[in-house]
């Protein structure tokens, strides 16, 4: 299972349920590499999303305690394992957690690969992603040449969970 994620230096990646900035390039990444993939994220990510819809052209899987939450064209769960039993139908490596921090810290341990956006600016932000420059388990293994848009610098990286 993978992870997708945008996040600043101080590994922030949200205020107020909205993201810190819409880069055009990430946004494109995200899409290029999810698109007819399975997202699973939680229910306050999928209101955040344009009229609250679901993603097009993917599998959506949002994990919510709220049990009478319905929305169509995602699958709803209401718990880490009836998530894990629900993922059991699709390949492992097209499966993509997009957010946000309490599913990216619940799913995290699932995970063995991570791509993150890393962008070189500190925001004012409420919601963050586990440090994973610090986290013993995960490695960088891969960072794409420096990005700018406007006078904001980024990167794309890849993590790996050492086994």
């Amino acid at each position: 299972m993978n992870i997708i994620v945008a996040a600043d230096k101080n590994w922030a990646i949200g205020k107020n349920n909205k993201l810190l900035v819409s880069i055009p390039q990430d946004m494109k990444f995200f899409r290029e590499t999810t698109t007819g993939k399975v997202v699973v994220m939680g229910r306050k990510t999928l209101e955040s999303f344009p009229g609250g819809q679901p993603l097009k052209k993917r599998v959506n899987i949002v994990l919510t305690s709220d049990k009478n939450y319905h929305v169509n064209g995602a699958d709803i769960v209401h718990s880490i394992d009836a998530l894990l039993e629900e993922l059991k139908k699709y390949p492992a490596e097209d499966i993509y957690v997009i957010g946000g921090e309490s599913i990216y810290r619940q799913l995290l341990p699932y995970c063995d690969k991570a791509y993150v956006t890393k962008i070189d600016h500190a925001y004012d932000a409420d919601t963050f992603f586990p440090n994973l420059d610090e986290d013993p388990q995960w490695r960088m293994t891969k960072t794409s040449d420096e990005q700018t848009y406007f006078d904001l610098e980024y990167e794309f990286t890849i993590y790996e969970r050492l086994s």
